[in-house]
């Protein structure tokens, strides 16, 4: 497993890369505060993750999914890499 987040998806504004299950696993419960404003989606036609507070794209998380398991999770919030991701937010 292993995340690959742009440099405007951290606090720290550079790009960062995690390695390890269970290292992005602690990444995903430090963010989990944002999880009520996510909603699956589907990102460039795979699975995705948006988030949008108040109806504002924020992050995006592509996953790659291999082996029936996500192999890949990549964390996008530059407003020009999100203006060219194809989204299509899936009813719950």
């Amino acid at each position: 497993m292993v995340l690959h987040a742009d440099a405007a998806a951290g606090p720290a504004g550079v790009r960062m890369t995690i390695r390890g299950a269970a290292a992005v696993a602690r990444g995903a419960r430090a963010a989990s505060v944002r999880s009520r404003y996510s909603g699956v989606a589907l990102v460039n036609g795979a699975p995705g993750i948006v988030m949008a507070p108040r109806g504002q794209l924020m992050v995006v998380l592509a996953l790659t999914i291999s082996a029936d398991k996500i192999s890949r999770i990549d964390v996008i919030a530059d407003p020009p890499r999100l203006q060219e991701l194809d989204l299509a937010v899936l009813d719950a």
